[in-house]
């Protein structure tokens, strides 16, 4: 298949479904998110599978993934959009309408494993009308493996601990995002 990209059955397929979908759980849980909001997610095949980044890029993990964490979304009508990998600058596959509803410019591109990742090239196969921008400013996001998703995320991103810490061998870490809070001592918050 190539350099990095790996044909090889994943042994734990089932679990890591299960393991995203308890880290979805979880963070849907804590942050209360609201009906349409967007959810971004990085995701490093390679470091589910134990690897380093990079190195075994698997379309069968980012299939599994990305197929859990769709059903997930609509069944509480929130958005995906699916961080691509540094060879794409970051760049993001969502639904078109979505793209078009919250007035996200709209790129030429298609992710393949190597260019984007496996995770962002199933993303593109699987949501409807998919499209790629440059930025976006989610509500909502996942990292798994450390993927660096943080430039996605509206200005005030929270963190949000979350039960389970991996999904296959990589490392997850959850945000939600809130309002600034601006004016001075005379302000009053929600």
């Amino acid at each position: 298949m190539g350099a990095g990209v790996s044909n090889e059955e994943f042994k734990d397929i089932e679990l890591i479904k299960k393991e995203i979908r308890a880290v979805f759980d979880d963070l849907y849980e804590q942050a209360h998110p609201e009906e349409g909001d967007l959810l971004v997610v990085g995701c490093s095949s390679s470091e589910v599978a134990s690897h380093k980044l990079g190195t075994f890029s698997s379309e069968e993990i980012g299939q599994a993934l990305v197929a859990t964490l769709v059903e997930a979304c609509k069944e509480k009508k929130l958005h995906l959009a699916a961080q691509c990998c540094e060879h794409l600058n970051r760049a993001l596959i969502l639904e078109k309408s979505v793209a078009r509803e919250r007035g996200y410019e709209i790129v030429s591109v298609v992710p393949q494993l190597k260019a984007g990742g496996s995770f962002a090239t199933a993303a593109y196969k699987t949501l409807k009308d998919a499209v790629a921008v440059e930025h976006i400013k989610a509500e909502l996001g996942i990292d798994i493996g450390d993927t660096l998703i943080g430039m996605h995320l509206r200005d005030v991103a929270v963190p949000v601990r979350v039960q389970q810490t991996e999904v296959g061998n990589a490392h997850i870490v959850c945000a939600r995002t809130r309002p600034k809070y601006i004016g001075g001592e005379r302000a009053k918050y929600n």
